[in-house]
C-alpha cells in the first residue's frame, strides 16, 4: 500500500519542484573552454608563446556533430589576443605546416599577425614545417623572420579555382539540372553545366587580380625582394628549404629550436619561457606537441552523395597547393 502510495505522490513531487524553478542542469557535453597556458620549454621571467597554423586555412568550424570547436582563424585570434595581453610575452613563434586555404581566410591571418605587430611592438617568427605553400606562406610573410626546416616544402605562390563539371554524370543517371535566372551571367561557375569562354576570361580575371594582390603582400613582407623578383618565383612551383633561401623567400634553415632561439634574439632575450596555449583536457608536454588542428583535406569523389556533390562544385577561390 505505502509503495501504491509513494508511486501516486511521485508526479506531485515533480510538479511542486518545477513549480519552485527547482531545475537539475546536467552537462551531459563537454564544453569549449578558454584557452590555459602550459609551460613547455626554458626558464625565465618572459615569454616567447609557440603556437600553431596546421591544416587547411579557412573559417569552417571544426569539431564534431556533437562538439564544436573554434575554426583555425578565431583559434589563432584568440591566441594572439592572449599573448598581446600579456605583458610576459614578448614574441610570438608560428609554426606552420598547411598547403594553404581559401583566400580570405590565409588573407584574414596574415592582417591579424601585421596587426598584432604594430600594436604590440612584438616580434613575430614563423618556422614553417613540411609544408608552407600557398595561403601558408601568404600568412608567413606577416612575420619579422621566416625560418624553414631543411626539409620543408614552400613557395607555391599564387590562386586557383577550385569546380567540377558534373553534367555528364548527371546525364547517365537521368538527372537535369534547371537555373532560373535574372542574367546569363548568374549561374557561371556552376557544376551543371559547361563555362563558357567569356566566364573563363572573367573568372581569369578575378584570378589575377587576387594574384596581384598575392605578389604585392609577399613583396611588402619580403623587404630584400623587389616585386618583379616576386612575379618571377610567383608561377605557382613549390620550393625546397635551399631554393627558397636562395630566392629570399625565407630567411634561415634550422629546426623549431633554432627559430625558437631566433625570436630570443629578436625580443632581445637571453632566457625566456616557451609556452603554449591549450584548451581544458589537451595535453602538450614539449615544443613539438602540436594540437590535432587536422590534415590538408582531400575531397572523396567516390562516397560523395549527390548533394554534396553539387555543392562542392561552386567555384571557390584558393590560396592552395593541391596538386592531387
Amino acid at each position: 500500500m505505502d509503495k501504491e502510495r509513494a508511486l501516486l505522490l511521485t508526479p506531485y513531487v515533480l510538479s511542486l519542484f518545477l513549480l519552485n524553478g527547482c531545475f537539475f542542469n546536467v552537462q551531459l557535453l563537454p564544453r569549449v573552454e578558454p584557452l590555459q597556458e602550459k609551460e613547455v620549454a626554458g626558464a625565465g621571467a618572459d615569454k616567447i608563446v609557440l603556437m600553431d597554423l596546421s591544416g587547411m586555412i579557412s573559417e569552417e568550424e571544426k569539431g564534431t556533430a556533437l562538439v564544436s570547436e573554434p575554426n583555425l582563424v578565431a583559434q589563432i585570434k584568440e591566441e594572439l589576443k592572449k599573448a598581446a595581453h600579456d605583458p610576459a610575452v614578448k614574441a610570438v613563434v608560428l609554426r606552420i605546416n598547411s598547403p594553404g586555404g581559401t583566400v580570405t581566410a590565409s588573407d584574414i591571418l596574415h592582417h591579424e599577425l601585421e596587426a598584432f605587430k604594430q600594436q604590440t611592438g612584438k616580434k613575430v617568427i614563423v618556422s614553417i614545417m613540411d609544408l608552407g605553400a600557398s595561403g601558408g606562406y601568404y600568412v608567413a610573410v606577416a612575420a619579422d623572420k621566416i625560418v624553414a626546416h631543411p626539409t620543408t616544402v614552400t613557395g607555391s605562390i599564387g590562386v586557383i579555382m577550385l569546380t567540377v563539371n558534373v553534367q555528364g554524370l548527371l546525364e547517365k543517371i537521368g538527372v537535369t539540372g534547371t537555373a532560373i535566372k535574372s542574367g546569363d551571367k548568374k549561374d557561371m561557375g556552376s557544376p551543371l553545366r559547361p563555362m563558357t569562354e567569356e566566364e573563363r576570361q572573367l573568372f581569369q580575371g578575378i584570378i589575377n587580380q587576387m594574384y596581384d594582390r598575392f605578389v604585392s603582400v609577399v613583396a611588402a613582407g619580403r623587404k630584400n625582394m623587389t616585386v618583379d623578383q616576386v612575379r618571377r618565383a610567383a608561377d605557382g612551383r613549390v620550393y625546397t628549404a635551399k631554393q627558397a633561401l636562395d630566392l629570399g623567400l625565407v630567411d634561415g634553415i634550422g629546426y623549431l629550436d633554432d627559430a625558437i632561439q631566433l625570436a630570443k634574439t629578436e625580443a632581445g632575450l637571453r632566457e625566456a619561457r616557451v609556452v603554449t596555449y591549450i584548451r581544458p583536457g589537451s595535453y602538450k608536454d614539449n615544443i613539438y606537441s602540436q594540437m590535432p588542428n587536422g590534415a590538408p583535406q582531400t575531397v572523396n569523389i567516390v562516397n560523395l552523395d549527390l548533394r554534396s556533390f553539387v555543392q562542392a562544385g561552386v567555384p571557390r577561390f584558393m590560396y592552395l597547393w593541391s596538386p592531387q
